[in-house]
């Protein structure tokens, strides 16, 4: 097999590539003057099991233009077969319509990945399972929940304390799968939303006062909720508050309000390449999730189950 890295993420192209022991693909991805994206594959890949690793993460559009070249340019070098690893998927949250006249826009982009060439997705933690069918080629959504077990198991000394909390209703399977882990308990924050990016704590569901609280979801962007959540629950009594969010979309000041809440800290895998600011010290810390993506690309290479990962 093949890995192809585009530009949304080396580091962690290059740490799944180092994961598995082997090297990148020797290609070229640039830019025109004019910003158009230009690919070319410097090495044979006919009859290759190829995979292109590409976030469509910010610049969602360039990123994403990126992945659907890299694929079609494969697709015409005789490639035998097309894995597109999307650690993050991009325009996930426009997953049905919420009103007259608006666009399913992840349905639409996954018709573009099919059309592009792939013959197959990999993916972390969907914003909402039922995506993996908007995709009419198999679809492999991998689990954040066992490697963030792990950094919960690593940097928790006393777990007895703990509570795992659902920011939302339609978090609380993923937020349960994490608790099951840490045989822990479950609290839910009731949330009202006014808008895009804007919510209102209504309720708090669980007891939680005295208790350690790790908030377990999947995407952190603008981090309004997120602190305004952390607080409710410190208001509410909480002893401590802390956050394990699979995708790290971190846009605008998210970074500099996480750093000013109430969170004791706020952990984030590098499934989208972390920002300069993160590393300038502060309350955000990256955990990689390379091992995770590399194993399930050797098992999808070898035909073995990726399902395994998550038993």
């Amino acid at each position: 097999m093949k890995l192809l890295a585009g530009n949304s993420n080396r580091a962690l192209a290059e740490a799944i590539a180092a994961s598995l022991d082997m090297p990148l693909t020797r290609a070229q991805v640039k830019r025109f003057p004019d910003n158009e994206a230009w690919v070319t594959i410097d090495e044979n890949v006919r009859g290759e099991d190829v995979f292109v690793l590409q976030s469509t993460s910010y610049p969602a559009n360039d990123n994403l233009m990126e992945l659907l070249i890299c694929i079609d340019a494969l697709k015409r070098a005789s490639a035998r077969r097309i894995t597109a690893v999307t650690p993050y998927f991009g325009y996930a949250r426009q997953d049905r319509k919420v009103g007259g006249r608006t666009p399913i826009s992840a349905k639409l982009v996954a018709n573009l990945i099919t059309r592009a060439g792939a013959d197959r997705v990999l993916t972390m933690d969907l914003h909402s399972g039922q995506i993996q069918g908007f995709f009419d080629i198999p679809t492999d959504n991998l689990q954040a929940a066992p490697l963030i077990a792990a950094d919960v198991q690593a940097h928790y000394a006393k777990p007895d304390d703990l509570l795992i909390v659902s920011p939302d209703v339609g978090g609380v399977v993923r937020a349960l799968a994490l608790a099951s882990r840490l045989n822990a308990g479950l609290a839910i924050v009731d949330k009202r939303r006014s808008g895009p990016g804007q919510s209102q704590v209504a309720n708090i569901i669980g007891d939680v006062s005295g208790r350690r609280l790790i908030i377990f979801d999947d995407i952190v962007d603008s981090a309004t909720t997120l602190c305004s959540a952390a607080q409710s629950l410190r208001d509410a009594g909480a002893a401590e508050v802390s956050a394990y969010i699979t995708h790290g979309v971190l846009s605008g000041a998210a970074i500099e309000r996480v750093n000013g809440s109430s969170l004791k800290e706020l952990v984030v895998t590098d499934s989208i390449e972390a920002d300069v600011r993160i590393a300038a010290g502060g309350k955000i810390r990256v955990v990689s999730c390379a091992r995770l993506i590399g194993e399930a690309i050797r098992r999808i290479a070898n035909e073995e189950s990726v399902s395994k990962l998550f038993d």
